[in-house]
C-alpha cells in the first residue's frame, strides 16, 4: 500500500486567451480521498509526473459536502462534483476537464454567470419590496412543501447544463436548472404573482421549447431534483399561458 500512487491527467489553460495543454500528476495513495484532496495535495507540491516543477492546479470549491455547487468539472468524462468523486471509485489515470460549454478563467474554474442571468431573465424570485415587514407568507400544505422542497435544493452546479446537448450557443437553452426553478416559483403563494411573467420567458428564443428531453439532466444532477418533471409541468403551462395570450388579445 506504501508504494502505491494516484494518476491524473488534468486540462490546463493558463487564462481565456491561450490554448490549453495537458499536464500529468503522480501522487501518494491514501485511502477514502476525494478529487479535491488530490488536488490539494498537487497544491503541496505542483511538480508534473514527469519532474518538471509547475503551478497549482486552479480549480473552485468551497463547502466540501456537496453544498455549495462550485467544484463541478469533468471527471472522467463525466460531469460531476469534484468533492463527493472519491479516487477509490474512480478509473486511472483521472482525467479532469473544466467544463466545456462555459468559458475558462484558468485551470478547472470556469465562468457559470449564465445560469444567473437566466434566472435573473425568469425572475426565479419571490416578489417582496423590503420597505416593510409583510410578516409570514401564506401557508402552503404539507403536500405543497413536500413537492417544492427537491426543487429547492438546486445548488446552482451547472451539471445539468453541461450534460444537456441542446444547451450550446447556437440555441441559448436556459437549461434545466433555470426551467425547474419556474416551476418552484411558480407554485409558491408569493411567487405566484410573477407567474405569467415567467411563462412568457420561457416562450422566447432559448426557452423551453428548445429543449430535446434527452434526460441527461436528470442523471447527472447531485442532488436528484426531478427536473424532466419540472420541464413536462412548465411546458405545459407555457402552452396554457399561450393559448390564453390568444384569447385575451
Amino acid at each position: 500500500m506504501a508504494n502505491k500512487s494516484i494518476l491524473l491527467k488534468i486540462k490546463r489553460q493558463s487564462d481565456p486567451q491561450h490554448a490549453a495543454i495537458w499536464e500529468e500528476f503522480e501522487i501518494p495513495y491514501r485511502p477514502n480521498m476525494n478529487v479535491i484532496s488530490v488536488l490539494m495535495e498537487i497544491a503541496l507540491n505542483p511538480v508534473t509526473r514527469q519532474g518538471k516543477p509547475t503551478t497549482p492546479i486552479f480549480y473552485d470549491s468551497n463547502c466540501l459536502e456537496e453544498v455549495c455547487g462550485s467544484c463541478a468539472m469533468r471527471i472522467n468524462g463525466r460531469t460531476r462534483m469534484a468533492c463527493s468523486a472519491l479516487v477509490d471509485q474512480l478509473e486511472q489515470p483521472i482525467v479532469l476537464e473544466p467544463f466545456s460549454k462555459f468559458p475558462v478563467v484558468r485551470d478547472l474554474a470556469v465562468d457559470r454567470s449564465v445560469l444567473f442571468e437566466n434566472l435573473k431573465a425568469v425572475k426565479a424570485w419571490v416578489p417582496i419590496d423590503g420597505t416593510y415587514d409583510l410578516g409570514s407568507g401564506p401557508r402552503m400544505l404539507p403536500e405543497e412543501q413536500e413537492a417544492a422542497y427537491p426543487l429547492s435544493r438546486c445548488i446552482s452546479c451547472c451539471c445539468c447544463m453541461e450534460a444537456c446537448p441542446q444547451f450550446n450557443q447556437s440555441t441559448g437553452f436556459v437549461g434545466a436548472a433555470t426551467i425547474s426553478q419556474v416551476r418552484l416559483f411558480n407554485t409558491h403563494p408569493t411567487g405566484k404573482a410573477l407567474k405569467s411573467e415567467r411563462l412568457h420567458a420561457l416562450m422566447g428564443d432559448g426557452g423551453i421549447h428548445e429543449c430535446g428531453y434527452a434526460q441527461n439532466c436528470v442523471e447527472v444532477c447531485p442532488k436528484d431534483i426531478p427536473l424532466t418533471r419540472s420541464i413536462a409541468e412548465v411546458g405545459g403551462a407555457v402552452m396554457k399561458q399561450a393559448f390564453a395570450d390568444l384569447f385575451h388579445r
